[in-house]
């Protein structure tokens, strides 16, 4: 793993339809458009933040935990224009013994079914394996959630399998997981 391709310098990625770049204090009102409706967050381990002053200070907290090396969260923006966060995609618990990462993603409800979460995540995959030489990205899915499942899926992950009321996530209580996963050697370059 080369864990310096990712927080030697924050990384900017893209694709023919979106970038993927470092959350700013000037994405405000969008990470609280995002942050702000519950729907989002049904199938997540986040509790929906309803004050912007809260969501505010979060942006301070994803620039901290990049700081500290333990997890980077990219604003997804459209292409032409790039100046509209539509969503955010994230890579977390760099496991470096074993070379492996877990990511998850969320977009603001306007944004959903037209592709950008399969695109976003294509993008980051890509950029894990042939440029960090990561060996394993995994997500974590509540059963439910059918389309990130789908995201998933579209990406060459797998279903590994169901943890049984094995996490605690914040609003939901204890939950069952499915597990997707993606290695290295199943990776197909486009």
């Amino acid at each position: 793993m080369n864990i310096e391709k990712v927080f030697a310098e924050f990384p900017l990625l893209s694709s023919e339809k979106l970038v993927l770049k470092k959350i700013e204090d000037v994405h405000l009102q969008e990470v609280f458009a995002i942050y702000d409706n519950e729907k989002v967050f049904e199938y997540c381990g986040i509790i929906p933040k309803h004050n912007i002053q809260t969501v505010g200070k979060m942006i301070g907290h994803f620039d901290r935990d990049y700081q500290k090396k333990s997890r980077v969260k990219w604003g997804i923006f459209q292409k032409p224009h790039c100046d509209k966060l539509v969503g955010i995609i994230e890579a977390m618990d760099f496991n470096q013994k074993v070379n492996m990462v877990t990511i998850g993603y969320f977009l603001a409800e306007d944004y959903w079914g037209k592709g950008l979460a399969t695109d976003a995540l294509k993008t980051l995959v890509k950029f894990l394996f042939e440029e960090v030489n990561i060996n394993r990205i995994q997500a974590e899915v509540m059963p439910l959630n059918e389309a990130s499942k789908e995201v998933l899926l579209k990406n060459g992950f797998s279903k590994e399998g169901l943890l049984r009321q094995a996490t605690f996530w914040s609003g939901k209580g204890v939950l069952d997981l499915e597990i997707y996963g993606l290695l290295q050697e199943e990776y197909v370059m486009n």
